[in-house]
């Protein structure tokens, strides 16, 4: 399946972050917890240089901890900032203010000593589509979020967001890369819905994640679908026997394998198979 997708306004998007990284303190980079090394867009690292950059494994609330924990301890070992946290729950959210001090902490002692202090801290957030962005702002900036005026260098439709604790938060449109060289990050970021749906063939999408399943979390198949005795069936073949399970056979007894494909990625994302992590360290 090679997956292929670059709108324009994501183009926009790396743009506005070249333009505005040099108004900003630190750079919050949001990965998908469930992964976190596939929703990493490879052009951020570049991008962003010797800027303060904190990685937050979103959405860790829906992954495997045990993974998720693994995965902390990898970024970590790279000489990166890390943590993993909830944008729905707000776990560990108020992390983010203190890491980001943390990361500026040389920075703002220097100010200090030329009577700079209390100056507002400027963040970027940055991700790719679907990561759960939206919420992580919500959350932090609460339902009363203040913009905070039109800065030099910002692009038109772009808002800084007034936060607590004297901080201000610039937002940028979610950016994906032009081609995935590895079929397997694009399918992993289209089974979370970060490449739209439209593009796929659903199907073929939903066997490559029930192979997946079968591998790693049989037992969440068990459970949601009441399949038993599968471990030798490919990917098609689970479909149907998904499909047939839920019920959904059509005239002449065929199984409806389209909707039975869009039940299992709809279920996935909405986390009713239970903690799952689709890549390990």
């Amino acid at each position: 399946m090679n997956i292929q997708w670059f709108p324009g306004h994501m183009t926009k998007a790396i743009r506005m972050m070249e333009d505005n990284l040099k108004l900003i303190d630190v750079v919050v980079e949001l990965v998908d917890a469930r992964l976190p090394l596939s929703s990493r867009n490879p052009k951020v690292d570049e991008l962003v240089g010797s800027k303060p950059h904190l990685i937050l494994l979103n959405k860790a609330d829906i992954a495997d901890p045990a993974l998720t924990l693994q995965w902390e301890k990898y970024f970590s070992s790279k000489g990166m900032s890390a943590a993993s946290v909830s944008s729905t729950s707000g776990k560990n959210l108020g992390f983010v203010f203190d890491k980001c001090k943390e990361l500026l902490s040389d920075k703002i002692e220097r100010e200090k000593e030329k009577g700079i202090v209390n100056r507002s801290i400027k963040i970027m957030v940055c991700g790719v589509p679907n990561v759960g962005k939206s919420s992580f702002i919500n959350k932090l900036s609460g339902k009363k979020s203040a913009i905070t005026g039109d800065r030099p260098g910002v692009t038109k439709g772009k808002q800084w967001i007034r936060l607590k604790n004297n901080f201000e938060l610039l937002d940028t449109p979610g950016i994906l890369w032009p081609k995935f060289d590895d079929e397997a990050v694009g399918l992993r970021l289209a089974f979370t819905g970060a490449v739209k749906d439209e593009i796929m063939d659903i199907e073929e999408l939903a066997c490559h994640l029930l192979v997946y399943f079968r591998d790693n979390y049989p037992s969440s198949l068990t459970e949601r679908y009441k399949m038993t005795d599968f471990e030798d069936m490919e990917g098609y073949e689970l479909l149907e026997y998904l499909g047939k399970k839920r019920g959904f056979v059509v005239s002449g007894g065929e199984i409806d394998t389209e909707r039975a494909a869009h039940i299992l990625l709809d279920e996935f994302r909405a986390a009713k198979l239970g903690n799952i992590t689709l890549e390990k360290p």
